[in-house]
């Protein structure tokens, strides 16, 4: 029985979905793009329709999703719903997406990049395959590798401290095949879009959040290492779930796992003792089974109420706990340590100005206010609408998240500007 005739049984169950689409080239919201979404199963039938705003974001749509039973249990039913996705723009290449993933109760965000006709060479369409999850498709298990990677030579790790990159090189492909492409995506983009398509939204935010924090570790301990550059190769990571963790071009993300990479974005697993973080292998426990993390252990332990670092404890031994990068790359200055709210006044909320100014000039839904270093109710407004655009609750109050959302958003706009950009 196909997944569209089990949603049509139950249609009481229901997904949502934004599509938010930009310019390959800078970082500019597409305004006036035309939106198609049909289901996979019957691709001529069209859903919906919808035009973008002048944030290149559709309105949010209901789409059917199945029982959300069937994302709880291994073995089940699939739990989430294919949609195909359209997107035409003049002076675009269209783009087509193929199986972006509802799952039920949740807020699926499709991110568009298209590129511009005069950079793309023609009118060529690009086409995106999302192929099945992990928990559900088939895909090869984790080769086992140490959780602590020595230096034969000098007994040491390659790099001096711990360190977020600004992007992760992703070979999508074995290590070995030369002709996989490499994607460059910011890191915070990366673990999301690994997260989804590792483990379901639906899980409890505890074993959701364990879960980010073992794929944030495993990522880390490849960039600390340098694990694929130091044997020469051009990248930071692959796409392979035998060698690393699954990375999907162009997939969906939800928005619940969005929001929790937001907030712990900079923290890893240490041991003590260890300055690397650690390599945290992991798998789905139900057809797999490893010496790391069970995912679908970890959706149990959660129902049952085990915070995030009991389940991690559960899983790699009492002495894991949880650490936190000290440095940040790609941002003009790190996160004050304080929340800049209505009272506020100084050099970081005058540089929280300038860089919301220069963000609405590509994003004019947020409001142009004046730098002069105090946090008044103008300066409240132009952060609650930039944290309406970009998925962050909506408070008016530059928090943790916010603080990084606005320099990630800062440094891409002002990168078009730039020389050989």
């Amino acid at each position: 029985m196909s997944k569209s005739i089990y949603a049509a049984q139950e249609p009481s169950f229901r997904g949502t979905l934004q599509v938010n689409v930009t310019s390959s080239v800078g970082f500019i919201p597409v305004k006036d793009a035309t939106v198609t979404i049909s289901n996979s199963d019957a691709p001529e039938n069209v859903l919906e329709q919808l035009i973008t705003d002048e944030s290149g974001q559709t309105e949010v749509v209901e789409l059917s999703a199945p029982n959300i039973a069937y994302s709880l249990e291994p073995q089940q039913p699939r739990p989430y719903t294919d949609y195909n996705i359209t997107v035409t723009a003049p002076g675009y290449e269209p783009v087509s997406i193929v199986g972006s993933e509802i799952l039920p109760d949740e807020l699926s965000l499709q991110n568009v990049s298209m590129n511009p006709l005069e950079t793309a060479g023609g009118e060529a369409e690009e086409d995106i395959n999302i192929p099945e999850h992990t928990l559900y498709g088939e895909y090869p298990p984790k080769i086992p590798e140490e959780e602590i990677k020595i230096d034969p030579e000098s007994g040491e790790i390659v790099l001096s401290r711990v360190v977020i990159p600004e992007y992760i090189i992703v070979h999508d492909g074995l290590p070995s095949d030369t002709s996989a492409p490499n994607y460059y995506i910011r890191y915070k983009d990366y673990i999301k879009n690994v997260a989804s398509s590792e483990i379901y939204a639906t899980w409890p935010e505890s074993s959701i959040y364990a879960n980010i924090l073992a794929i944030q570790s495993f990522t880390l301990n490849r960039v600390y290492t340098e694990w694929y550059r130091a044997r020469g190769l051009p990248f930071t990571i692959t796409s392979s779930t035998a060698y690393d963790q699954k990375f999907i071009y162009g997939r969906n993300i939800y928005s619940n796992i969005g929001r929790l990479v937001d907030n712990i974005f900079a923290n890893y697993l240490s041991r003590p003792g260890v300055q690397q973080p650690i390599f945290t292998s992991y798998c789905d426990g139900d057809r797999v089974t490893c010496q790391g993390l069970s995912q679908w252990g970890s959706s149990y332990l959660g129902e049952q109420g085990y915070s995030a670092i009991e389940i991690l404890r559960y899983y790699y031994g009492n002495d894991m706990y949880i650490n936190t990068a000290t440095a940040v790359s790609g941002v003009p200055s790190s996160w004050p340590g304080y929340n800049l709210n209505i009272g506020a006044s100084g050099g970081k909320v005058r540089q929280i100005q300038n860089q919301l100014n220069r963000i609405a000039q590509n994003y004019p839904a947020i409001p142009k206010i004046t730098a002069d270093g105090i946090y008044g109710n103008q300066t409240a407004d132009a952060v609650r609408a930039f944290q309406r655009i970009f998925n962050l609750p909506v408070s008016g109050i530059v928090d943790y998240p916010t603080w990084f959302e606005i320099s990630n958003v800062y440094v891409a706009v002002s990168r078009i500007a730039e020389p050989g950009t």
